[in-house]
């Protein structure tokens, strides 16, 4: 292969990345809607965070990848884990087994971008435009109209809403502590020392609320499978790549494309009802994200 279709081939995938990402990341619901009748959720993560880093401890030490220099880096890494990996799904997963619909839980999660850009300017110093701040407002607008016939609020406790809000803190926090401080890290050494941490606020967590029993069906091993390959070795990665390439605040924004997009899914794979309604606040969300991602003029 010539240098220039290298480089075709490079940049190609440099502007795939986003779609991919949403793609992947929607699929992370759907594998949780497939594996959680099977297990508990805090037990199901322990499991999947488990087997995560035993993979990448080993994928690691084989490839020789270049560990943290300090216990300081570390400790930053195994912050960013509990904040985007144990607070964020431990955090949603635990807001609908309080019996919180997921249409509620998705409408406060989905708070997260415009949360973020409030956020970002303080911490990062990133300054976002009044064309992005109409966009981010845009999105959240879609990610409503989405899931507005999949809202319930005959089920809105107030632990489930506490839960939701730990999430959306969680992968807002997460989000912007890895543009500041997770950037040079190795994915596959940092993503061990992550999902460590993680695992290890599982186990503490499982066993206090949970019978951390398990039914290892078919459709369990898949969905855990499907979520420690595709999602978290996938969809994190990309994720992280991202946030290293770009502003937080139009990272975020992606987080609008997900309800969409997993509604697409559920709609072919499990016939779930896709209304009118749905299909313009899909159009709303793309046009909300595409304004917050375009390049200044």
């Amino acid at each position: 292969m010539s240098s220039e279709s290298k480089l075709s081939a490079q940049n190609l995938w440099i502007a795939a990345m986003p779609g991919v990402f949403v793609l992947l990341w929607s699929t992370g619901f759907i594998g949780a809607k497939l594996g959680l009748p099977y297990a508990e959720p805090f037990t199901f993560l322990l499991i999947r965070y488990s087997i995560l880093s035993v993979i990448l401890v080993i994928a690691s030490l084989a490839l020789r990848a270049p560990w943290p220099a300090s216990w300081g880096q570390v400790m930053r890494l195994a912050l960013i884990g509990l904040l985007v990996h144990g607070t964020y799904l431990g955090g949603v997963f635990a807001a609908i087994s309080f019996g919180l619909s997921a249409g509620v839980s998705a409408l406060i999660v989905g708070m997260q971008p415009l949360l973020t850009a409030l956020i970002a300017g303080p911490i990062l110093g990133e300054k976002i435009t009044t064309r992005q701040w109409l966009g981010l407002v845009l999105g959240f607008c879609g990610v409503a109209l989405v899931v507005a016939q999949k809202v319930s609020f005959d089920t809105l406790g107030g632990y489930g809403v506490l839960a939701s809000l730990v999430a959306l803190l969680g992968i807002t926090l997460g989000t912007l502590y890895q543009k500041k401080h997770g950037g040079e890290m190795d994915l596959r050494t940092g993503s061990a020392i992550q999902f460590m941490s993680s695992a290890a606020a599982m186990a503490i967590i499982a066993p206090l609320f949970e019978t951390m029993e398990v039914q290892w069906t078919g459709e369990f091993i898949f969905a855990l499978s499907w979520l420690v390959i595709v999602l978290s070795l996938g969809a994190i990665s990309l994720l992280f790549i991202l946030i290293r390439r770009g502003a937080a605040a139009q990272v975020a924004s992606l987080f609008y494309l997900v309800p969409p997009v997993v509604a697409l899914i559920a709609f072919f794979l499990f016939d779930e009802q896709l209304g009118l309604l749905a299909i313009l606040g899909m159009a709303v969300a793309v046009v909300g994200v595409a304004m917050v991602i375009r390049a200044p003029n």
